[in-house]
């Protein structure tokens, strides 16, 4: 179960008579769970599907699979992280679960001596950590990010660890990227 209440979405646009409103207040219609890793919630929040993107893009998020955007677009989601719990191979084998169900499109490194959720992706991401305290790891270092903390990734290989014993909750802006 997890303990971090869900996300509230709301979404506005504007009516032909140049009106400013409210169209969509509540759950998002994309959360995903895997009963490997209880307490593991991803909340995709909102896509586009170009660059720039028209204002009135319709809302698609019901659609989105995997980790990344669709070329030139973005991706805003909101995943919680309960914290790492069992033995390594435990550990493994719940980032081998998650990655297999939801992120079948990220270059997942499961034999990384680093981390077990070593992944990499041709995007540019916005990390804001809101809640609790994570761990990112990359190839040649770590960092304990607390909420406010904000981490500029640039398609790096990376992997988040929840060291903290408490739920931890990062919003994340995904942009596509070229290499």
């Amino acid at each position: 179960m997890n303990s971090l209440p869900p996300i509230r979405r709301i979404i506005t646009e504007e009516g032909t008579d140049g009106r400013a409103r409210i169209v969509a207040d509540g759950p998002s219609p994309s959360v995903k769970s895997v009963a490997e890793r209880p307490g593991y919630r991803i909340t995709n929040l909102w896509r586009t599907t170009s660059s720039p993107p028209p204002i009135g893009e319709p809302d698609a998020i019901a659609q989105h699979q995997g980790l990344g955007p669709m070329k030139g677009g973005t991706v805003l989601r909101v995943v919680d992280y309960p914290p790492e719990s069992g033995n390594a191979a435990e550990r493994k084998r719940q980032q081998a679960a998650s990655f297999g169900q939801l992120f079948k499109d990220a270059e997942h490194r499961l034999d990384s001596a680093k981390h077990p959720g070593m992944h990499r992706t041709d995007t540019i991401d916005y990390a804001i950590v809101l809640e609790g305290e994570i761990v990112a790891i990359l190839d040649e270092h770590e960092t304990v990010m607390k909420a406010g903390d904000i981490m500029i990734q640039r398609g790096t290989a990376h992997a988040w660890a929840n060291r903290s014993g408490k739920p931890a909750r990062i919003a994340f802006v995904l942009v596509d990227a070229t290499r």
